[in-house]
């Protein structure tokens, strides 16, 4: 079996993951995962009792009970690069035993769901749309430093991509998708499915241009218009593809649920969307 390293499987004193510390004891298999930390709260508002409370740098968790499923809420903060630390952190948390350095024989299966904000890039999106990310095209790197097997589909699906020259030529983006099966625990009438865009950055990665000149001018009219075999972009975030590519090689469930604040193409913007998220929470919670 395999031994980790203290320089590997990092731990605090208490012998808790290093950057989320906590032990899996603490938390709960079933995971929300929200980028700000002033999100746990709001979730946890719907708990009928907490049991454990943390915080750490950026991760904030909640651990308690919802309608007698138990829950945990984690904040991740912004970008690909905490959820690296999430999800292996996370991982080791539940199936590497902290006292021997070992990994465990029998894996506990997580189910990490992520509720995010993000900008919409179809016009016919109204602002307050629930997107299912079906697939998460990675503009980041995250997914490139690991041995991961990625299927036909995603590697068609990513070949249309390259062949559109939708970006500029030395990023590398990877494509993988969620958990179907738990995604459809989520599906609605009012849920859109297709292809999220998760983003290394927020301004020109975006197609966003302040005082430095960018190489992603109208990169949202380019993004609009993409389509192979009926799969469409229909939303920018910036979490998801590490969570589907790190998640999924680990043998965890993941999924990706996002209330659209913005509409790129239309340049409409949410004056509060606020009591939306509340719904999309209390929506996530009754069917996690």
């Amino acid at each position: 079996m395999k031994t980790f390293a203290p320089t590997e499987l990092v731990l605090n004193s208490e012998n808790q993951v290093y950057h989320l510390g906590f032990s899996a004891k603490n938390i709960s298999e079933k995971i929300i995962l929200v980028g700000d930390q002033n999100r746990v709260p709001l979730v946890s508002a719907h708990f009928d009792r907490i049991e454990f409370t943390s915080k750490h740098r950026e991760f904030f968790c909640h651990t308690g009970y919802y309608k007698n499923k138990k829950i945990s809420v984690i904040s991740t903060g912004i970008g690909t690069d905490n959820i690296d630390i999430v999800i292996n952190e996370l991982d080791a948390a539940f199936n590497i035993d902290a006292d021997t350095r070992t990994e465990k024989e029998l894996k506990t299966k997580l189910e990490i769901l992520r509720i995010g904000t993000c900008g919409l890039l179809q016009k016919n999106l109204p602002v307050h749309s629930y997107i299912l990310s079906e697939y998460a095209l990675g503009l980041d790197n995250i997914a490139h430093f690991y041995n991961i097997d990625f299927t036909e589909t995603e590697k068609s699906i990513l070949n249309a991509v390259l062949d559109a020259n939708l970006f500029p030529e030395h990023v590398r983006p990877y494509i993988r998708k969620s958990t179907e099966s738990f995604l459809k625990k989520f599906e609605t009438k009012n849920t859109f499915k297709g292809i999220t865009i998760t983003s290394s950055g927020f301004y020109a990665p975006q197609g966003r241009e302040l005082r430095i000149p960018t190489k992603t001018k109208n990169l949202h009219q380019k993004l609009e218009s993409f389509s192979y075999e009926n799969n469409k972009f229909l939303n920018f975030e910036m979490e998801s593809s590490a969570l589907f590519a790190l998640g999924t090689a680990l043998g965890h469930s993941c999924g990706t649920i996002c209330l659209g604040i913005a509409n790129r193409p239309a340049k409409t913007f949410s004056s509060d969307y606020n009591q939306h998220m509340s719904e999309l929470i209390q929506h996530v919670l009754k069917n996690i």
